[in-house]
């Protein structure tokens, strides 16, 4: 604490990010892509022309914005791009949700959405999760200032179906959705066909979990071309240049190897259907998940102990203090190997 702060920073409890060992650990906790980005990203960073970095990028970011309309269908001008989708969700809350009503969200859901709003003065009404561990849709009201939610959930992994989501933007006419779509590409389906027919809706997506680029920190969030609008208002009030050359020319080598996208979606879901079915084979009670983690909570020993005990042995997954989630743990889905390591190391412990 520091007399120098201003008082609202005194307030704020800021979000706390999975853990980034220094030691080597198999790391199953932040749920990041086990394998690497396509391989023209390589290409790319071979190639680059290091002296154009003496140069300030395109402030619209154009060439990535076409990429990313062309690959969803949509245009440039409905396509926002920023430093990973936690920035995006940042400047979309200031956007959107500073509104005399209040912002709606699941109880349980990523944690950086209650942060955004005692950073930016947002009332928060947060609604349970249903009996299945489920965003239940039908419990938002229509009188709000805004609704977000994550489509998968995180961290429990749950996924909507498009025509669902449609269902509650048909009566969600007055106020901003944001669907926050992270983890859709392993096994979720999209909301962004439905941004032509309800110009309230926003989608966020990331670069970070299935394109492999988490260490590049690149976001976009696709809408109306009014809603885009806005967000590009708040970031040009914040930051002109906020997508630097070298991401750019990544993120375009990325989306341009749909094939490697697809492969690699594809093995992790299925290390994920196998690893569901290792838990549990070993007693845990797993949540149906549609995103490249589960959510599973160990019957034969304590939720935390069990996460210690894993630390101990060099596997490092993601434990929840909250008393509604303190018993599960959320485990990143890796490789075959580190899969098997980790199954091999609950054997060992459970034995």
């Amino acid at each position: 604490m520091s007399k120098f702060w201003s008082p609202e920073v005194h307030q704020l409890t800021p979000y706390v990010p999975g853990e980034q060992p220094r030691q080597r650990l198999i790391k199953l906790n932040t749920n990041e892509n086990p394998y690497p980005p396509a391989p023209g990203v390589a290409d790319t960073l071979r190639d680059f022309d290091a002296t154009a970095l003496r140069l300030y990028p395109d402030p619209e970011s154009q060439a990535l914005r076409t990429a990313i309309a062309e690959h969803y269908a949509v245009t440039p001008e409905q396509v926002f791009v920023g430093n990973g989708s936690d920035e995006v969700l940042a400047l979309a809350f200031m956007a959107f949700f500073r509104q005399p009503l209040p912002l709606y969200m699941p109880e349980i859901s990523y944690s950086f959405y209650p942060v955004y709003c005692q950073l930016y003065g947002v009332e928060r009404k947060a609604l349970p999760l249903d009996h299945e561990w489920k965003v239940d849709l039908e419990a938002f009201p229509t009188d709000n200032g805004g609704v977000i939610f994550a489509n998968p959930n995180a961290p429990t992994g749950h996924a909507h179906p498009r025509e669902a989501i449609a269902g509650l933007l048909e009566r969600q006419r007055d106020s901003v959705v944001l669907v926050d779509e992270a983890y859709v590409d392993f096994g979720a389906q999209s909301a962004v066909p439905l941004v032509e027919r309800y110009p309230n809706l926003l989608v966020c997506g990331t670069f970070s979990k299935s394109r492999s680029l988490a260490g590049l920190r690149l976001g976009f969030a696709i809408g109306s071309k009014e809603l885009i609008e806005g967000i590009g208002r708040v970031k040009n009030s914040f930051n002109s240049y906020p997508i630097d050359r070298l991401a750019e020319a990544c993120a375009i080598a990325s989306l341009a190897d749909q094939a490697y996208f697809e492969r690699c979606t594809a093995a992790v879901i299925a290390t994920r259907e196998w690893s569901r079915e290792a838990l549990e084979a070993r007693g845990f009670d797993v949540l149906p998940s549609s995103s490249n983690f589960l959510f599973a909570r160990p019957t034969r020993i304590d939720g935390p102990a069990l996460f210690e005990s894993l630390r101990e042995r060099g596997l490092l997954v993601r434990h929840f203090s909250s008393p509604a989630l303190a018993p599960f743990l959320r485990i990143t889905i890796g490789t075959d190997e580190e899969m098997r390591t980790l199954v091999e190391a609950i054997d060992e412990i459970q034995a």
